[in-house]
C-alpha cells in the first residue's frame, strides 16, 4: 500500500509517517517508480507506536516495542527491552501520582482553611471562639 492508505488506515498523516521514517521507526520500501510501499506489519508497527504514544510514551520509547515486532515476536512488549521501558515508565508515573497527592491533599487544606474563614465573614455563621480557653464570647 502506498503512504496515503498507510497513514488512513493508521489514523494519521502521511507526515507523520515521514517523520516516524526520518527517526528509522518506520521502514519505507520503495517501487520502481520510487513510491514508498507498505505493507500489514507496516501498519501493526504503527498501531504499537500510536498506542504507546496514546499512552504518554514519547516516540523515543516505542523504539524497543517496534524492534520487538520486527523482529517477529508476537506482540511488541514480549522482549526484554521493552518490559524494561514499562517499568521505567511505571516508575515515573508512581512518582507523578504522588507529586500530583502531595498537591491534592494542599489544594484541600487550603480549601477547608478558606471555606471556615468565609462561614467566619458571614452573618450567622459560627460564634466566634476563643482560641486561648475555648470559650464563646
Amino acid at each position: 500500500m502506498r503512504i496515503g492508505e498507510l497513514a488512513a488506515r493508521a489514523g494519521t498523516t502521511t507526515r507523520t509517517l515521514r517523520y516516524y521514517e526520518s527517526r528509522g521507526l518506520l521502514p519505507a520500501r520503495r517501487t520502481g517508480n520510487g513510491y514508498r510501499a507498505y505493507d500489514e506489519s507496516d501498519l501493526r508497527l504503527l498501531r504499537q507506536i500510536r498506542t504507546l504514544q496514546d499512552f504518554g510514551f514519547d516516540l523515543e520509547e516505542t523504539r524497543p516495542f517496534v524492534e520487538c515486532l520486527r523482529a517477529g515476536h508476537p506482540e511488541g512488549d514480549s522482549c526484554p527491552a521493552s518490559l524494561a521501558v514499562y517499568r521505567r515508565k511505571l516508575g515515573e508515573l508512581d512518582s507523578l501520582i504522588g507529586e500530583l497527592t502531595t498537591v491534592r491533599d494542599t489544594v484541600a487544606r487550603q480549601l477547608a482553611r478558606a471555606e471556615l474563614a468565609a462561614e467566619a465573614e458571614v452573618p450567622g455563621g459560627p460564634e466566634p471562639v476563643c482560641e486561648l480557653g475555648g470559650d464563646t464570647w
